[in-house]
């Protein structure tokens, strides 16, 4: 049976999913395939006009999106979303800590705020809403936890790569401790993504071969999946999980090398 349950009927409660970063890219996409699951999405993202359109894209496929304005990269921001996983009311069956951002140059020249923020973003963030859902999953016995890593976090690359790393390593984790008690945590790792991201980040993404894109579509759907059926990892394509091998028998030197260059 599908962790990721559907509604049963036209008139039955609709489950809740909570999404963050949910305004663009991946986080847009899990919101969409979710919604056309049957669940209403909490969308979680810091610019509220794209949030607001997402919800009425959402309503027209059916759904009944709930909007949450906050910045996971502040504590307020985390606060405001952990406390809706952990409401009573219309609790949430789904986490999925998606929400990202990278930092542009090479760490000693990138400013230390940055840092801290891409480290508050991507290890703080889903760590303490990881955090909040189990507490409000667990006496249920119901629950999915899905956090986007990627295969970054297979190799020895910068603050990034190492984030990601810890977001693998605590999801697999979390999945062997919990899943026994009904809650399954299922962490994707992705490669290069056709999404705002390098956009973003203002980094070429013309120097990285075509056929190591990926297109966000593909990459939610097979995230789903693999947390229907409680997989513990999910590394979509089979070209990325060829990668995902060759980096583990690769040197250091090997593995590291390389990196995305400024527009």
């Amino acid at each position: 049976m599908a962790l990721l349950r559907k509604s049963a009927s036209p008139g039955s409660t609709r489950p809740v999913a909570l999404v963050t970063g949910a305004s663009a890219g991946l986080g847009l996409e899990f919101a969409r395939q979710l919604t056309d699951r049957g669940f209403d999405v909490v969308l979680v993202a810091r610019d509220s006009s794209r949030l607001e359109a997402v919800a009425a894209e959402l309503r027209g496929r059916g759904g009944r999106p709930e909007v949450l304005v906050a910045d996971l990269a502040s504590r307020d921001g985390v606060d405001a979303v952990a406390q809706r996983l952990q409401a009573s009311d219309r609790p949430v069956e789904a986490l999925v800590n998606n929400a990202g951002m990278g930092v542009r140059g090479a760490f000693d020249r990138t400013s230390l705020g940055d840092q801290q923020a891409l480290l508050n973003l991507l290890v703080t963030a889903p760590m303490r809403l990881s955090h909040a859902a189990l507490g409000a999953m667990l006496p249920t016995r119901h629950g999915t936890i899905i956090n986007v890593a990627s295969i970054a976090g297979l190799t020895p690359r910068d603050s990034y790569g190492a984030a990601k790393a810890w977001v693998i390593s605590f999801s697999r984790w979390a999945h062997v401790e919990y899943r026994r008690a009904g809650v399954t945590v299922t962490v994707v790792q992705p490669g290069f993504v056709r999404t705002e991201f390098h956009e973003r980040m203002r980094v070429r993404d013309d120097t990285v071969p075509r056929w190591l894109w990926l297109k966000a579509d593909r990459v939610v759907r097979a995230a789903l999946r693999a947390a229907d059926d409680g997989r513990m990892t999910c590394t979509p394509s089979l070209r990325y999980k060829a990668v995902a091998a060759l980096v583990r028998v690769l040197p250091t030197r090997l593995s590291a090398a390389g990196s995305l260059h400024p527009r």
